[in-house]
Order: C-alpha cells, then structure tokens, then sequence
C-alpha cells in the first residue's frame, strides 16, 4: 500500500513538473502584460498563432466602441485596427452612428483562456449586429449591453431586426482586399445574396456557418512582413447555394448525415507553449 502511495505521488509530482515547465499555452499568452515592441508581425495560423508588435484599438472613437473591455481582447496587427477604424466610417454611410466592436485578440494573440479557437493572430475581429444607440457607453454598461439576433429563432429567416444597413457594412468590408473572409449566419447570407442586384464577387468571401447571428467575423488576410499559414481560397462561385442548403437542413435535419468526429482535434485552449510555432514561443515569453 506505500508503495502504490508512493507510486502516485511520483507521478502526480513529474506531471506537475512537466505543467509547470510547459504550460498551458492559452495561460501564458492570457496573463502576457502587453504587447511586444518591434515590427508589427502576423505569425503562424488563425488557430495556431500570435502577433507581436501589436497595436490597441481606442476604447472609444468618434465611430465606434470597443466593448466587454474586462477581456483584454481589443488588441490586433496594426492593419487591423485601421481596416476596423475605415468600416466604422462605412458604417456611419449606411446610416449607423458607428460600430460596436467586440472580440479581437489578446495583446500578443494566442489561444484564450475562454471561447474562440481562432482570433490568435490579432487579425480576427468580432462585429456586433447591434447599431449602436450610444458611442458613450462607460466601462460598466459594455459590459452589461448584448448584441442582437438577425435570425429568427428557428434559424430559418431573418428576424425583424435585420436592415439593409447591416448588408451596406458587410458588403463594405468585403470588398476591402484586405478581407480574407466574413463569418455569418446562412440566413443573413442567403438575404444578402437575393438582396444583391449588381455585382456579386463579394459574396464569395461571404462563409455561411452557426452561431453568428449576433455578430459577423472579419478575417484579414495575411499582412506583408508576416510569417502566416495560408489558409485555402473559398471554393469558387458566390456560395448562395450553399448558405441555402445549410436553411434547408436546419428546416429538416433529417437531411444531414451525421459527421464523424475528428479523433485527432484538440482544441487550442489545450495547446501547451512547446506546440505553438516557435516564433510564438518567444513571443510569448518576451520581456
């Protein structure tokens, strides 16, 4: 019986050491101070990645507002931060006062300690759905105010709360080439698809996928001086089809075979620091 004890405790004690002398890497880039000096530089991929020479976009601007301040996530690549300045100026043509501003990255990217698996290379950017009512919202009331749904709650059309407006701020941002791709519901996709009546290559950057009816996801593409895994073109064509198809199987989800999960996938909050690209590593635990 001792020595099965003492057995145990080994064990337990090498695998606290191996934690501690390799952490869990959604720990050290969450507790990082701040951003690294230098070029700024997009680094690895949009899952697996960091940023350094990170930039913070203003808590307030005269277009916009970053909000739930409280998660340090306002942070990006400085191209970032100034293609989300310009969509808040588009957004006050289509009739907004600005943009609410959610979830970026952290100050030197990386895996979170909570929600998103990407957002790592400071080049994802969560926009609310939400036309602000106010660009003078203090600390506290960005914390308490939700975004809205464009879709109903069936998840097969558009919810009462869904304007044009939210197609001129989308198309706007698509049709910057810095734009590699735009997250949102299908069922906003498919509106915008039979909205659309001149030219349609935009929609093409337009990716159809769940739990973005409150917001839509900006994804930059890969700035110069970056060192970036690129990620696959869309597939060719502007994609109405398959926003329509995702309508229909949400109507009758007899349609949908079951997906066989991916024994191989591991969600990036369980990375540990020496998996991360090397570059992240320094960057990590720069001072």
């Amino acid at each position: 019986m001792i020595r099965k004890f003492l057995t145990a405790a080994v064990v337990a004690l090498a695998t606290l050491g191996v934690a501690q002398a390799d952490p869990l890497a959604k720990d050290v880039f969450g507790s990082a101070p701040g951003p690294t000096g230098g070029a700024p530089a997009a680094i690895g991929f949009y899952s697996k990645g960091c940023v350094s020479g990170a930039v913070q976009l203003p808590e307030s601007g005269p277009s916009w507002q970053a909000m739930r301040l409280s998660r340090g996530r306002n942070w990006g690549h400085p191209e970032l931060v100034s293609f989300l300045i310009g969509l808040s100026q588009a957004a006050q043509q289509a009739g907004w006062q600005g943009l609410y501003i959610g979830d970026m990255s952290q100050p030197r990217g990386g895996p979170m300690v909570s929600g998103h698996a990407s957002h790592q290379m400071g080049l994802d950017a969560d926009i609310w759905m939400l036309p602000p009512a106010s660009l003078n919202l203090s600390r506290a009331q960005r914390e308490k105010i939700s975004s809205q749904s464009v879709v109903n709650r069936a998840g097969t059309a558009p919810s009462g709360l869904w304007s044009g407006s939210h197609m001129a701020i989308i198309r706007a941002a698509a049709r910057d080439p810095r734009v590699e791709r735009i997250f949102v519901d299908p069922v906003a996709k498919v509106e915008m698809c039979n909205a659309e009546r001149g030219n349609r290559a935009w929609l093409r950057k337009v990716r159809p996928i769940g739990n973005h009816d409150y917001h839509f996801h900006v994804r930059l593409a890969c700035p110069a001086g970056s060192v970036c895994q690129q990620q696959d073109p869309p597939p060719a064509g502007d994609g109405c089809a398959e926003a329509a198809e995702w309508i229909k199987n949400r109507i009758d989800p007899s349609r949908v075979k079951p997906a066989k999960p991916d024994p191989n996938y591991r969600h990036p909050r369980s990375f540990r620091l020496s998996e991360m690209p090397r570059q992240c590593q320094a960057v990590a635990t720069a001072r």
